[in-house]
Order: structure tokens, then sequence, then C-alpha cells
């Protein structure tokens, strides 16, 4: 397979890694339709990481859970998300934004294992029982700086609620990003549609560098630079900040710049010498529907140092 599956955006940012080579090996990965054996893991998993575009064009990423079985694969062209609409949050900007823009990107991950599998695609069916996605590009991630997790227990005995929003960060939602070890990215180009990503590292490496402005390193990773080709093309861009401890979802939206060859002396980008920064135009904070009962297992051996 040739760098025909990457778009002017991701191939620019390869050459300009000096990884172009590499991505164009490690490109046999994606496919237009699931492997065979990521069906079986979809289907085990009680979380789901989806990005979407509202009605402007912002991307914005969510977390959304439920019992095993609540994702299944039942082809290798289409995957369905059982969620009955008694059970969705209101203020949950998913599902208005795929009512208005059929575009989602997605990543079944498991922390307690780091396994992750991303499919892309376009809404194929919308109601009150849920939806189904109709992929058109799927592959494995590596596991590298995922911070292992086990879900011990889910159930429905919280209620949603949206805690806080603003454009500014407030205290409680500068506290959640410096405690963060666990981000999921959300982005956008035109024609290949929204795309899911996963961003980890050590507690602290996300930088608040004001109320309004974050810092993120980009570590080495599979040279496919899929985020950064998208931001490359569309800076707009969604992260999603998962509270594990306190049944919270920060989800923000806004604006990223990337920075290639920064001094680095610290090593915080893990030799890279690439950020991101992302100036944020929206931020939410809500409490998850459900019940989530987490046991932190151990850190990816993987993440670099941050700052003291």
């Amino acid at each position: 397979m040739t760098t025909s599956v990457y778009h002017d955006g991701e191939r620019a940012v390869q050459h300009r890694a000096g990884e172009a080579a590499i991505a164009e090996r490690n490109g046999v990965v994606i496919a237009d339709s699931i492997l065979g054996g990521a069906r079986p893991f979809i289907g085990k998993q009680s979380m789901v990481v989806l990005a979407s575009v509202d009605p402007e064009g912002a991307p914005w990423s969510t977390v959304l859970f439920g019992q095993p079985g609540f994702a299944h694969a039942d082809s290798a062209t289409q995957v369905t998300v059982d969620l009955p609409a008694a059970l969705r949050d209101p203020d949950e900007p998913f599902w208005r934004n795929v009512a208005a823009n059929p575009a989602i990107g997605s990543l079944f991950i498991e922390l307690g294992s780091r396994r992750r599998y991303r499919i892309n695609g376009a809404l194929a069916r919308l109601d009150d029982g849920g939806f189904d996605l109709a992929v058109r590009e799927a592959y494995p991630n590596c596991p590298k700086y995922i911070q292992r997790r086990q879900l011990r227990r889910i159930d429905g005995g919280s209620a949603p609620a949206l805690l806080g929003e603003g454009r500014a960060l407030d205290q409680a939602a500068r506290a959640i990003v410096r405690r963060a070890d666990t981000v999921f990215v959300a982005s956008n180009h035109q024609e290949r549609g929204a795309d899911a990503s996963h961003r980890g590292g050590s507690p602290g490496f996300v930088q608040v560098v004001d109320d309004t402005l974050l810092r993120i390193p980009d570590y080495a990773g599979n040279s496919l630079f899929n985020t950064f080709g998208n931001l490359t093309v569309d800076p707009r861009v969604g992260l999603c900040i998962p509270d594990f401890d306190g049944q919270r979802l920060l989800q923000l939206s806004g604006r990223a710049c990337i920075l290639h060859g920064q001094d680095d002396p610290h090593g915080l980008s893990g030799g890279t010498g690439r950020f991101c920064e992302i100036a944020i135009e929206r931020w939410l904070l809500r409490r998850a529907p459900q019940h989530l009962d987490w046991e932190y297992l151990d850190a990816s051996p993987f993440n670099p140092a941050v700052e003291a």
C-alpha cells in the first residue's frame, strides 16, 4: 500500500518529521473494513471514544459508556452502539452534532490491556435505540502511553448533570487538566471526516499555560500523524479529559497550533521537539450518566518525564 491512504496534511507532517518512509510502511495497517479479530474485541468493551463535528465545523470529543456488548460489529463494515435515548446525557454534544453532520471518528480502547482500535466513518442510523457507524477506515494503534485502569463496575446510579461551562478555565477545570494522564482528541478533515485519538502521559504532561491556553507534548508514535495531519489542514480541535475519580468528563473545543523543532531542555516531548498549543474557545464539565468504579493499575513505561 502506498501513501495514498494519507491526505496532504498527513503527508506534510510526515515529511516535516522525517518519518515519511516509516509512515508508508506502517500505512499497510489501514483498511476499509474491520479486521476479523477486532470484532470480538469491540464487543467486549464498556467504553468508546467518539469524535463528532458541530454545525459550525468544530470537532468535539466524548466518551460513551455501557455494559459490555453495548457496542458491536456484526459485520466488517458497520459498528452498532446501543444506547437508549433515556440513558443519554442531554448536554452531551455528540447527539446534536451527528444529527447535523454524519462524520464520526471512534476509538475502542481497553485501558486495562492497553489495546485500541480506531474506526472512522459516517453515521448510517440514529434513533432512540442508538446509532450505526458505516466504516470508512479501520486500523489498530500501538499501546504506548496508555495508563492501565480496570473498570470494575458500571451502573446507572448517577444522574447526568452539566457542572460548569465557560471560555476561560475555572478552578475545577484547571485541576482536572493538571491531574490528567489520559486525553482524547477529536479532529476533522473536510473530505476524510472525523477522527478520534488518544494522548497519554504522566500527570502534568498537559501544561496549563493560562486559563485559555494548553500545551501538550507530541511523543514518538506510529508516524502516521493522523491527528496532526488533520490539524494542519483544519486547526479546530476537541479534547475530552476523563476525571476517573470524580465521575466527570471535561470537554474542550478550541484551535490548535502545532509547534515543530522546539527547544526542549527537559525532554518533555520525549525527544521529538513537537508540541501542540490549544487556544480554548469553550469548555463543558459534565457528570457522567453512569457510576463508574475504576481501579488504577499502573502507568505506561514509555511516559517521558514531566516538569516538577
